[in-house]
């Protein structure tokens, strides 16, 4: 079976003689890129045009599409004067999807364990506190099977953890009520392969004025980044990356340890600090925990153990 074209996942900007010379952010798309390496019609590159549904992106899809094969062209005209003709808005087909899932799940999952969600709706008590990036490919419910009631989650840019100087923050907020009033027992950090935060940490400028909510974000596992370029700053960009996506994981595990709070319940041995990183090229997941105890060798506070590989 014959490999896929490999893909980027960004487009950037390039000239089009129909617009005159000019860059436009809309001329290089993912469905062209698809066909240009002559993905088949018929398998992966016909699902993702019927995935593109309406705009501008579905109609380069047709147009790409209308050359291989006329006949699909021809169904696909006739869906779309369908919709014109009943004045549908096309642009609800996405939430419509979502109402069917919802619908499915209520009735394959709801309903069948009615007496958990019962459980469930007088409250919740979770065992796991798990941060993770806001990336829509890392969703920790998917990979790990969370359900209902078992992690309380909260996502940001990059899965970072700001210490506690830092101030108030919405991770911030979910560590106090997970901690103190869920009383959870373990802290997952979640990293994972190309976070964007953590290529955006990598290839900002050091004493730049400018202002971004990104930069600001990202800044806060500078350290990861300084450490990064200290332990493998020969290697190439992408390497590099991986190196920080993992490094700035154990930044935020120590982060977790300016919190008074779970410093002391780490220290009572109530609750557990876990770092863990998903590559979504290869799917596997590593994990790890960090010990955090007084007179350790080599005097140091803070060590990783039970690392492993799922794979």
């Amino acid at each position: 079976m014959s490999s896929l074209p490999a893909v980027r996942p960004f487009f950037p900007a390039v000239s089009d003689a129909s617009n005159n010379g000019k860059s436009t952010m809309f001329n290089k798309r993912p469905i062209e890129t698809l066909m240009l390496n002559g993905l088949p019609l018929g398998s992966v590159g016909e699902k993702l045009a019927n995935g593109c549904r309406w705009g501008p992106v579905r109609m380069t899809c047709f147009k790409l599409l209308a050359t291989r094969d006329p006949s699909w062209a021809s169904q696909e005209l006739k869906e779309i004067k369908r919709h014109r003709q009943h004045g549908e808005d096309i642009g609800s087909d996405h939430l419509e999807e979502l109402k069917v899932r919802f619908l499915k799940f209520k009735k394959h999952n709801y309903l069948e364990n009615l007496d958990h969600y019962e459980i469930l709706a007088q409250g919740q008590a979770p065992k796991f506190m798990v941060i993770a990036c806001a990336d829509s490919r890392v969703c920790p419910s998917r990979i790990l099977g969370f359900q209902p009631g078992e992690a309380f989650m909260v996502r940001n840019v990059a899965n970072l953890v700001p210490p506690y100087e830092h101030g108030s923050s919405e991770t911030s907020a979910a560590l106090e009520f997970a901690v103190n009033s869920l009383e959870v027992t373990n802290i997952l950090v979640i990293g994972h392969s190309r976070c964007g935060g953590i290529r955006a940490l990598m290839t900002m400028k050091r004493n730049s004025n400018s202002k971004s909510f990104i930069r600001d974000w990202v800044s806060v596992a500078k350290g990861a980044r300084l450490s990064t370029e200290a332990a493998v700053g020969n290697l190439s960009f992408d390497e590099q990356c991986t190196h920080c996506e993992k490094e700035s994981v154990n930044s935020s595990l120590l982060n977790l340890l300016t919190y008074p709070w779970i410093e002391e319940k780490v220290t009572e041995g109530v609750l557990s600090l876990h770092g863990g990183y998903y590559d979504f090229i290869d799917c596997s997941f590593e994990k790890w925990t960090l010990v955090y105890k007084e007179g350790m060798e080599g005097g140091s506070k803070f060590a990783l153990k039970n690392y492993s590989t799922w794979c």
